[in-house]
């Protein structure tokens, strides 16, 4: 039994450790992660089929027709994105990603707002997916925006018994004045955008977060060929107004928009396109004392949608 005990002690040298890999284990690996992003558990494997279906189904056209779906990448515009509460309908995660701050806030976002699927993609899958751009492990993607037909936004007035107040642009490519535009008209009583299908911004993203959560209550209606819509629009008794820096009245003098309207904004430097402009009733200037030579789409729609709101208390 002695020799025994000798042999089990009598070891000199240094002893065989964990080398920290104990310590290591005992360390917290931060919040447990939702249901859905857990593999293997039945929340996850339901949220992987719906995406899958969701990037795979035909996308139906209503009566103004819908964009396609749109993907923000990266880690801070992603989650600028679900705060700023633009629309999305996956959350797409690499596999194995270090979990920081940007993560931690992308997962706790899409969690509480509900009906974000979450989805864990290898590398390569997002970087197909992403056409190779630096998307840092996170992919959000948003929905098709559905527009509003031209009509609508006439009737949105006719139903709540007012005379309509439309903006719409002409030429304008940001997304962020179209943003802005929409906020203006939510913010001044008005009941819609109107733009053109092509060669014009649309409700992207960006739009979306420059509207700053009025795009889900003001419509945005698109048209196939702008100047046929505003003609409509003056068979239905609505007054053209189109914004130009050599119009030929100024906007507090003008007597129209006490009554239904349509204020056209053209792009910064070009201003109204001919067709659109020989199409107005009336083209009006908003006066500048400074001495500036335009005004970007969003400011000078909410100068014009300020003064028609004052006049239709």
């Amino acid at each position: 039994m002695a020799a025994n005990n000798r042999r089990m002690s009598g070891k000199k040298g240094a002893q065989v450790g964990s080398g920290g890999q104990r310590r290591k284990g005992l360390e917290g690996r931060g919040p447990t992660p939702p249901a859905e992003m857990r593999k293997g558990h039945k929340k996850n494997r339901v949220a992987n089929a719906k995406a899958k279906q969701a990037v795979r189904r035909p996308t139906p056209r209503g009566r103004g027709g819908k964009s396609t779906s749109e993907l923000v990448v990266g880690r801070n515009p992603v989650v600028e994105a679900l705060r700023g509460g633009v629309p999305a309908n996956t959350l797409y995660v690499q596999q194995f990603i270090d979990n920081d701050e940007r993560v931690r806030e992308a997962l706790q976002l899409a969690a509480e707002r509900g009906g974000i699927n979450l989805m864990e993609a290898p590398r390569p899958e997002l970087d197909r997916m992403t056409n190779g751009l630096n998307h840092q492990g996170l992919v959000l993607q948003v929905p098709p925006y559905e527009y509003a037909h031209p009509e609508d936004l006439t009737g949105a007035a006719a139903d709540a018994g007012e005379d309509p107040l439309i903006v719409a642009l002409d030429g304008v490519t940001d997304p962020r004045n179209l943003g802005a535009v929409v906020r203006s008209v939510s913010a001044f009583g008005g009941h819609g955008v109107l733009v053109p299908e092509r060669r014009a911004a649309g409700m992207t993203a960006g739009a979306w977060k420059t509207s700053a959560g009025t795009a889900a209550r003001t419509p945005v209606a698109r048209a196939t060929n702008l100047t046929r819509a505003l003609e409509a629009y003056k068979k239905a008794g609505l007054v053209v107004v189109g914004l130009a820096a050599d119009g030929e009245a100024e906007v507090g003098d003008l007597q129209a928009l006490d009554g239904p309207v349509v204020i056209v904004v053209g792009s910064e430097g070009k201003g109204l396109s001919r067709l659109v402009g020989e199409t107005c009733d009336v083209r009006v200037r908003i006066p500048m004392p400074g001495g500036a030579e335009s005004l970007n789409a969003g400011v000078a729609a909410g100068i014009v949608l300020y003064e028609a709101a004052g006049r239709r208390r």
